[in-house]
This record gives C-alpha cells, sequence and structure tokens, in this order.
C-alpha cells in the first residue's frame, strides 16, 4: 500500500486524531482570548472588544461541534447506514457556517448601534498590548488550524481555521480603533466593525455554499481523476479508460466505476484477474473503492477499424460531443454500439439525435445503438 499517497490525501488512520487535536488547540486559545478581551472590553466600556470575546467564544463552540461531528462521522457503517456516517462532517460545516453567520450579523447590528449612539471608550496601554497579542495568537491558530483541515481534507477545520482569520482581522480593527480613540480620542468602533462585519458575512456565505455544494455533489478532483485512469491504464490489457464516477460518502470516503476497454478475446478468466488487480491497486493507492466494467473492443478486423474511423469523422463534425467511446460493431446483427459525452451546456438529446440520423444515412444496413454518457468527470 502507498501509504504517503492515501496521507496526502487525507485518509490516513490518524485523520480522526488529528482533527481531534487541533479542535482542542483550537478551544484552548479561544477560551484564553475570551477571558482577556472580555476583561479589557468591559474595563475600557467597548462593545467592540466585548463583541470580540463573545465571537471567540462561538469560535471554542465550532471546535467543540467540529470534535463531535468528527466523533459521529467516524462511525463503523450499519445495516441502516452501510456507506458510514462520513457526511456528518458536512452538516457539522453547515452548523459552523452558520455560527460565523450569526456572529456577523451582531456585529453589524450592534457596529451600527455604535455609529448612531456612539459610546466613549476609555482603552489604556495594556489594553492595546492584549489586543495586539489576540490578534498574533488568532493570525497564528487560524493558519494552523486551516492548514491542517485541507491537510486531512476536513470541510469543519479549514471553516473553523478562515473564521479564526477573519477574527484577527477583527481584532486588528479593533486595535487600530482603540488606538486611534486613545491617541486623537476619535471614535472609529461603529465604521470599522460593520465593515468588518460585511466581511464576516461574505466568509459565513462562503463557506456555507461550499459546504452544500459538497452535499449536493460536485465535480471531482480533475488531479485526482487524471491520477486513476493513468493507474487504470498502466495494465497492459487496458486501453482506455472511461466513464469514471466517483460517489462522496465523506471527505475522504469514495466509492466508485470505471468501463476500461479491452480486446474482445480476452477470456472471463483473463478479465476476472484483470478488473482484480485494477480494484486492488486503485484501493491501495488511493483508498477508493472501484467497481470495473468492461468495454470489449473488436475493431481488429480492417472492416470494424475503417468503420470505427468513419464514425468518428461523423462525431467529430460536432463540437460539443466531448467523446466518444465503447465502440463496437456486431456484425452478426449488423449493430454498432458506441457512447457519447456532450458538453452539459449542449442539447445532448440533439446531438446524438444528428449523429444518429448520419450515421444511418451513411451505413443503411447497420443499426446504430447510440448511448449518452454524462461528463461526470475530466
Amino acid at each position: 500500500m502507498d501509504e504517503r499517497t492515501l496521507q496526502d490525501r487525507g485518509t490516513g488512520p490518524d485523520r480522526e486524531r488529528v482533527i481531534i487535536r487541533t479542535s482542542f488547540v483550537g478551544i484552548g486559545v479561544n477560551v484564553v482570548l475570551v477571558l482577556f478581551k472580555m476583561a479589557v472590553g468591559l474595563a475600557a466600556n467597548s462593545i467592540a472588544v466585548i463583541l470580540d470575546a463573545v465571537n471567540n467564544l462561538s469560535d471554542a463552540l465550532s471546535s467543540v461541534i467540529t470534535i463531535l461531528g468528527t466523533k459521529l462521522a467516524a462511525k463503523a457503517p450499519d445495516k441502516q447506514h452501510p456507506y458510514g456516517y462520513g457526511r456528518v462532517e458536512y452538516l457539522t460545516s453547515v452548523v459552523i457556517a452558520a455560527l460565523v453567520l450569526s456572529a456577523g450579523f451582531t456585529s453589524l447590528k450592534e457596529s451600527v448601534e455604535k455609529v448612531l449612539h456612539p459610546q466613549a471608550a476609555s482603552y489604556s496601554a495594556v489594553s492595546l498590548v492584549i489586543i495586539a497579542a489576540a490578534v498574533a495568537a488568532k493570525l497564528l491558530c487560524g493558519r494552523y488550524v486551516r492548514s491542517v483541515g485541507e491537510r486531512v481534507h476536513a470541510q469543519s477545520l479549514v471553516a473553523s481555521g478562515s473564521d479564526a482569520l477573519f477574527d484577527a482581522v477583527l481584532s486588528f480593527a479593533t486595535l487600530v480603533a482603540a488606538a486611534v480613540s486613545l491617541l486623537w480620542h476619535i471614535d472609529l468602533e461603529g465604521p470599522l466593525g460593520a465593515v468588518i462585519s460585511i466581511f464576516i458575512l461574505k466568509a459565513g456565505f462562503g463557506m456555507l455554499r461550499e459546504t452544500l455544494d459538497s452535499i449536493i455533489g460536485t465535480r471531482a478532483d480533475p488531479q485526482l481523476t487524471q491520477e486513476l485512469k493513468e493507474t487504470v491504464c498502466a495494465h497492459p490489457e487496458v486501453r482506455g479508460a472511461y466513464d469514471l464516477t466517483l460517489h462522496n460518502y465523506g471527505p475522504t470516503q469514495l466509492i466508485g466505476s470505471v468501463h476500461v476497454e479491452v480486446a474482445d478475446e480476452l477470456t472471463a478468466r483473463e478479465l476476472h484477474e484483470l478488473t482484480r488487480r485494477i480494484s486492488e491497486e486503485v484501493f491501495a493507492r488511493f483508498g477508493i473503492i472501484l467497481t470495473v466494467g468492461i468495454y470489449a473492443a473488436n475493431d481488429s478486423s480492417a472492416a470494424s477499424a475503417a468503420l470505427r474511423q468513419s464514425v468518428e469523422a461523423v462525431v467529430a463534425e460536432h463540437p460539443e460531443v466531448l467523446q466518444m467511446h465503447g465502440f463496437y460493431v456486431d456484425e452478426g446483427h449488423r449493430r454498432v454500439l458506441f457512447d457519447l459525452v456532450v458538453d452539459f451546456s449542449a442539447d445532448a438529446s440533439a446531438a446524438r439525435r444528428a449523429i444518429h440520423q448520419r450515421c444511418a444515412q451513411l451505413w443503411p444496413d447497420y443499426r446504430f445503438d447510440i448511448i449518452l454518457d454524462s461528463d461526470y468527470s475530466d
């Protein structure tokens, strides 16, 4: 097994432990910041610092939710949920995004009230030092949590880390407002808070959109599909890999299928050995459960090869068609079968109909069966 490859993709055995450990780091940092910021905010009568402290408290709660979600997602599959509980992590990310949005709306509301009804704050040099330290702490914590999340493919950690980075910006704005208030007695808390709140809301909606995309189902990573197809096609019997689909049952659990084109003279025993080798190698390298289907190619004869080239020329007249594969000529029944992959932006049925009509005109002695495949992966 290529353990390094699995670790790079975040599918190693220590993933759960890494996520939980990172979340506890976030909890510890945020609890300390809550205590210090709340003390500074109450002492200085600063609504911005108090809101910042409350935001840190919500960050600690986000980390707790991440831990609970990770524990639930790690549950073993059962009869009712045979694919496991990996998608629970997406729900965790939705909750965290909701917390970020809630913090953004609350901050915006309080900032607008601060603009409409300003209250003088009284900062000290010690307050500025504490706020500056908080900015540095949130910046380092955010970068650390997000980088770990990206490494182990944990959207909840990525969301928490991104939120922490925005908190660092918010705290920096509070620091600037405090410094301006201390030096020139100008109150900027309200306007700065409103601007930062808008950025927080934008980040929250971005997190929510990304997580919902994962729940709905997105296109597989092009680099992954390319590496996977290269692995499949490395077997000498395989002429090409097509119809690759990958279904996501959590950030690290992928189940899919692929069709391979092989010569039609291979025996059932040889096909069995080939498909088992491919499935085992793909699982060892990528941790993906892959079902392998077969396209039999019988273009070894001059007539079949010439017919295939002619049909390819007809298909090439339609730029909306991305690929033709699975070509097979059944001479006994005068039947030609092949699949088409049509761009999502085009009318696939119209393209299929036009190609079918053209082929029927050119080769009236054959019956053409054309199947439309979807453009699931690159």
